[in-house]
């Protein structure tokens, strides 16, 4: 594969009220993503950041330091390469949330919480860890790690309603969790936390961190990983997984839907209802 584009993930849970005003974080990250040609969404909240985004590799570590500048901090960046450019637009948005949970959370009660890559296996092949996928159901379709419980849900918000009827602080102990890049785990493991669970165990920087740093004799991530790009799906060396028919994937993860932008960045992007 002949390398055009270098695709870079980030978040950050952080008081963006200490940064600066939104509508002027906003302006300065849009004249930047411009400035340095790299495309997708950066969604800005009052709780933090989100983005997914993509150019080129030559201008990547400029473009990343001046972000830094702008939001006061280290980006933790997750990189994959593409051959062809997976996101068109160039925007910055003000949203409620950076991942939207609809749930009242304290990231605080969560900061023990975290595993390394290196670590989750031993984790999660423990006979008494429950292992729960807070992904959607389209996305657990195409891979998850090995023995993973799906919660079969359509929008992250759903997922506390799976966990009052499924879950008993006082019969599972421990549980594991994790995502794609790890902004959803780090949103709920603080939310389990708040319900009593003793011991909650997140993948720090999600699947797509996992399948950078472990080994392929060592992965126990089983099939593709879902993005919300025009790849559709990652191989466990994080190459698109071409030649794969995705006609049968959630109908709003289709590019030529329209929303495929606003789902890159936020990977609790809720999308419309059908014909709304």
């Amino acid at each position: 594969m002949t390398t055009r584009y270098q695709v870079i993930s980030f978040f950050e849970f952080k008081n963006m009220n200490a940064v600066g005003e939104l509508a002027v974080v906003r302006k300065s990250l849009l004249a930047k993503l411009r400035e340095h040609n790299f495309f997708g969404t950066i969604l800005l909240a009052e709780e933090g950041f989100n983005s997914t985004l993509c150019g080129s590799p030559d201008n990547a570590a400029a473009f990343i330091a001046e972000l830094e500048k702008i939001l006061e901090t280290k980006l933790v960046v997750k990189n994959s390469f593409s051959s062809e450019k997976i996101l068109r637009k160039q925007e910055v948005k003000i949203k409620p949330e950076i991942v939207t949970l609809r749930q009242t959370v304290d990231i605080e009660k969560a900061r023990d919480t975290f595993v390394k890559p290196r670590e989750w296996n031993d984790i999660i092949t423990r006979p008494d860890v429950f292992v729960l996928d807070t992904r959607n159901h389209y996305e657990y379709q195409s891979g998850t790690f090995r023995g993973a419980v799906d919660p079969n849900t359509e929008k992250f918000s759903d997922l506390p309603k799976y966990v009052e009827e499924n879950l008993d602080p006082e019969k599972h102990k421990h549980i594991a969790m994790f995502c794609t890049g790890g902004i959803r785990c780090e949103k709920f493991a603080p939310y389990m936390k708040g319900l009593d669970f003793e011991n909650v165990y997140q993948l720090e920087g999600g699947i797509l961190k996992y399948l950078e740093e472990i080994p392929p004799e060592e992965n126990l991530f089983e099939g593709e990983c879902f993005v919300f790009d025009e790849r559709r799906t990652l191989d466990a060396n994080l190459q698109p997984a071409l030649g794969r028919d995705h006609s049968s994937r959630h109908p709003d993860s289709d590019p030529r839907s329209g929303y495929s932008e606003n789902m890159v960045a936020a990977e609790g992007f809720e999308p419309p209802t059908k014909g709304l």
